[in-house]
């Protein structure tokens, strides 16, 4: 019973990232690429606004019964997040002084999407 119950997050997950996706091309962001790994963490979304780079965490929670979406980015994940984000543009080839770039957090509670720019 566990394994299903983790194969049922990991495909609500891919459909929030999905949703997500969908919603920042809507809004005339670039989707570049999705679910970098790297040891320091996970980038869900990589997108860009003109030139400049975005990197999105994408959060869902079907209730609020422990908090809303946008609370689980917290200042823990946020380092990890950005120690990814700073693995990425080195793997690229990419000076993060140079260039720019943000974090964005898209929070889906339910059905109800928010999208958080600059987090």
């Amino acid at each position: 019973m566990p394994a299903t119950k983790g194969l049922w997050s990991k495909l609500r997950g891919y459909a929030a990232e999905s949703s997500a996706r969908r919603y920042l091309e809507g809004q005339g962001l670039n989707f570049i690429q999705k679910n970098y790994l790297c040891r320091q963490g996970e980038i869900d979304l990589i997108m860009q606004d003109g030139a400049e780079w975005v990197f999105v965490e994408v959060k869902f929670r079907h209730n609020q019964q422990h908090g809303r979406a946008e609370e689980y980015f917290h200042a823990n994940k946020r380092r990890k997040f950005e120690k990814a984000v700073l693995h990425f543009l080195h793997s690229k080839h990419i000076n993060p002084a140079h260039v720019p770039f943000r974090i964005d957090v898209v929070a889906i509670n339910k059905d109800q999407l928010s999208w958080f720019k600059c987090v």
